[in-house]
């Protein structure tokens, strides 16, 4: 049985809201940008405490990604939020020129990702962002799975040098982690020791891996659950550890297949342990309009769907 349990659902765009916040009070250097969006990706309460400190740069989110990136030259350390298909796919050219390329302490805290953007639909609906920021050079990748998870992450992401893409969703979600853990970022966390097969996940659906984990106990098979938050750079030792220990894999995640999560740990585990893998997410296709649930159960990101893939993934050991 999971140890973890949750009392309220709460979304990670306000962990990262509050996060914000927090590490503007610690350091005087951390600055707001966003466009035109600052309800949405949860600034309020930064732009109020804050306003001299605050840029809102309008629907011009190429303009804020180069704002962001001359900031850092004076020693600023600017968080650029908007939507995460506007954060990434709208501005690919800034970040890679700007901020990656030139190694510019940018954060892309980007909001409304995946498919539980729900009923705004496919142009809103980025399920490629990952992919594409994971390949740029020195930039690193976080995918928070709760509120709590979440402000950690920001806190970690002002302290941490570098170019930096955060991926934080609308929809509420259990909130299940303890702001006493410790966040460290290209950690993973092991949630739930197992035998039989590894369960690695990210973002939304921890929480989800971990509720079919206490389903596939009921069979009998005594799944690992880890939670992957930082996508890159991974943490290949305790992955390939569990791998070795359990002999097979299933990765979940609330992004295509391709260039996510689990494209990450199979190229892992097929250059070192080769290993039989399931990667459960959105097979290459766009979303769709839908409420966040009809999408995720269409797509089998539920806990039936990942018990699917376990017995799929144990008849190929």
């Amino acid at each position: 049985m999971t140890k973890y349990t949750f009392t309220e659902k709460k979304d990670t765009r306000s962990g990262y809201g509050a996060g914000l916040l927090e590490a503007a009070k610690r350091n005087p250097n951390v600055v707001g940008l966003t466009a035109d969006l600052t309800g949405s990706v949860k600034m309020d309460a930064f732009a109020k405490a804050f306003p001299e400190r605050f840029v809102q740069v309008g629907i011009a989110e190429a303009n804020m990604i180069g704002i962001a990136a001359g900031m850092t030259i004076g020693g600023k350390i600017p968080f650029a939020s908007t939507f995460a298909n506007f954060a990434t796919s709208r501005v690919y050219d800034q970040i890679r020129q700007s901020v990656a390329y030139s190694t510019k302490n940018v954060k892309i805290a980007a909001t409304h990702a995946g498919l539980t953007v729900g009923e705004d639909g496919a142009t809103h609906q980025v399920l490629e962002d990952i992919g594409m920021m994971k390949m740029l050079p020195g930039m690193t990748v976080v995918v928070p799975c709760d509120y709590n998870q979440a402000y950690l992450a920001t806190l970690a992401a002002a302290e941490h040098y570098g170019p930096m893409y955060l991926r934080y969703g609308r929809p509420t979600v259990p909130n299940f982690t303890s702001l006493d853990e410790k966040f460290e970022i290209g950690k993973g966390i092991l949630l739930q020791e197992g035998k039989d097969v590894t369960i690695i996940a990210t973002g939304h659906l921890v929480w989800t891996a971990l509720q079919a984990a206490e389903q596939l106990l009921e069979k009998d098979i005594s799944a690992e659950v880890i939670n992957i938050h930082t996508i890159k750079p991974l943490d290949t030792q305790l992955i390939l550890a569990s791998a070795l220990k359990t002999g097979c894999v299933v990765t979940v995640e609330e992004h295509n297949i391709i260039g996510g999560l689990g494209d990450s740990v199979a190229h892992l585990l097929s250059r070192t342990v080769p290993t039989p893998i399931e990667m459960l997410g959105v097979n290459d296709v766009f979303g769709e309009s839908g409420t966040p649930q009809q999408l995720l159960d269409k797509h089998h990101l539920n806990e039936e769907g990942i018990i699917a893939s376990v017995q799929t993934v144990l008849n190929r050991k």
